[in-house]
């Protein structure tokens, strides 16, 4: 399957170029980038097309790959979508819920096959501990701890402006938290979203299971107070979610593999653009509460 990548960032360069090259069955044909000059440089690394008209992008290749922020892969994924473009897709779907729906709407349309690329979703060791989860059994609630530090030394992501935005934390990790939470305890059925300092924000998940859990998310901790721990406990007593050790291009080359046999297959995928907008639907009611409760 011919793919195309639309992006040219640092995201792109160690995880989407390196994974797509590397999956079976793939072949990354060409990228799309915004500044005609970084494209060709990017293209040349990789042996890649450059492509500054995106609609020519469009009509050589089978699927496309995005590396881009929310906003702008929403707008791009729809125009994808309506050519009937299979849609390998970064985390979250969209800032925005209707063009999150909208895009789901025409994916069904068209009959096109879709994966949300959400990290540890794709990466075996996890896999493994969310398959073991669902055997046991048993589990009464969880938590999610993600307080990032975009002021960290050597934080890749210090200039991003969208994740410096008022809500940036809710859309960037907060995707990965309510994702990992629904893998270990079942869908999200309900959420309560109150604010704190520093970016915080605390949210309470009512699952479908009838299990509850909590996330506590930040970009702004101070870089001393970093912190991350996910888990369980249940009648068999607790489980953390395992440190990762898969690299993220490894993962996304899974992902695009498993995007081809969806495509070849006719069937959905588990985090396809459907599970993405549920996320989004999430993201959306928590941002209207804190909103709210200034």
């Amino acid at each position: 399957m011919r793919f195309g990548l639309v992006g040219t960032g640092g995201w792109a360069a160690r995880t989407h170029a390196p994974g797509l090259t590397a999956a079976a069955g793939v072949e990354l044909a060409g990228v799309w980038g915004r500044h005609p000059e970084k494209t060709a440089a990017f293209a040349g690394e990789f042996g890649l097309a450059a492509y500054d008209d995106y609609a020519e992008l469009l009509e050589s290749v089978d699927a496309l790959a995005f590396a881009v922020p929310p906003r702008v892969q929403a707008s791009m994924a729809l125009e994808a979508a309506a050519v009937g473009k299979h849609l390998l897709l970064d985390k979250p779907v969209s800032d925005s819920l209707d063009d999150a729906r909208a895009l789901v709407e025409e994916a069904e349309d068209e009959g096109i096959a879709s994966v949300v690329f959400l990290t540890q979703r794709f990466e075996p060791p996890m896999r493994e501990f969310f398959a073991g989860l669902e055997a046991t059994g048993g589990w009464k609630g969880g938590w999610s701890r993600m307080l990032a530090s975009l002021d960290a030394p050597g934080n890749r992501y210090t200039n991003s402006v969208w994740r410096r935005e008022e809500w940036g934390s809710l859309w960037d990790v907060g995707p990965h938290a309510l994702s990992n939470l629904a893998a270990m305890l079942g869908p999200i059925g309900e959420l309560t979203a109150v604010g704190g300092g520093d970016g915080l924000i605390h949210m309470v998940l009512t699952h479908e299971s009838g299990a509850t859990s909590t996330c506590s998310i930040t970009l702004l901790a101070p870089p001393a107070g970093s912190n991350f721990e996910t888990g369980v406990w249940g009648e068999s007593g607790t489980a953390l979610l395992p440190e990762r050790t898969t690299l993220a291009s490894d993962a996304l080359r899974l992902a695009a593999e498993e995007l081809v046999v969806a495509a070849e297959s006719g069937e959905s995928h588990p985090t396809d653009v459907a599970f993405g907008t549920r996320i989004v639907e999430l993201l959306a009611s928590a941002q209207k509460q804190l909103s709210a409760g200034r």
